[in-house]
């Protein structure tokens, strides 16, 4: 077997053996391993992956550390870090302002595919102490490429398309939201900033999932 061979041997091992750790926690892959995917793996409760030439890194967040949206009320009937904790998040229904979402199922995201308004959020989170946790416990990096959805599963992985500029990038869905009358996905400052719309705050995009594999 060559050096080669063996270094991606080596990383397929060390992946799964990181999956079947993060399986009773909140980090998952929801789409499937190809060669070359997976990047590396960094200590515990840390996982570094790429997926169509994006690097995405999930770090998963202290449980003192508030919610980027407080305004959930509960996750699956549960205080949302409660759920959280029992890693009941991913499809489960939630509150918010006394509504009830209900997320799409796994088939449904598959093939989604939506027009709309984008906004952006989370320079907010760098003038206040310490971190803030996404809607399935993953430590917030607003100038990662991630993004909240009111319907998706968490996480899932969509390729977002400026409709303007015609810029496209893939982000991690890990919260949720946007909860403002009219838009579709809340993205990141970070994945703003590379669609190019940072400064005017939303612009219409198209949003698609993506399934390596």
């Amino acid at each position: 077997m060559t050096d080669r061979k063996l270094r991606e041997s080596f990383w397929l091992l060390i992946m799964l053996a990181s999956l079947f750790i993060f399986s009773c926690s909140v980090i998952s892959i929801p789409y499937k391993v190809t060669k070359g995917v997976v990047k590396g793996v960094v200590g515990v409760g840390k996982l570094v992956y790429v997926v169509g030439g994006f690097t995405f890194k999930v770090v998963m967040a202290p449980m003192s550390w508030p919610l980027t949206n407080e305004e959930i009320e509960t996750i699956d009937s549960l205080p949302p870090k409660e759920a959280i904790r029992q890693g009941r998040v991913k499809r489960s229904p939630y509150v918010v302002k006394g509504k009830r979402y209900v997320p799409m199922s796994i088939k449904e995201a598959r093939t989604y595919r939506e027009k709309g308004i984008a906004s952006w959020y989370g320079d907010e989170t760098r003038r206040q102490k310490g971190g803030h946790m996404t809607a399935n416990g993953e430590a917030f990096d607003p100038n990662g490429l991630s993004a909240a959805h009111k319907h998706l599963p968490l996480p899932v992985h969509v390729r977002v398309t400026n409709l303007e500029n015609r810029r496209s990038i893939i982000v991690r869905v890990n919260d949720r939201g946007p909860f403002i009358e009219g838009r579709i996905i809340d993205l990141s400052a970070g994945a703003a900033r590379r669609l190019g719309f940072y400064n005017r705050g939303t612009v219409r995009v198209l949003v698609e999932t993506v399934e390596e594999g």
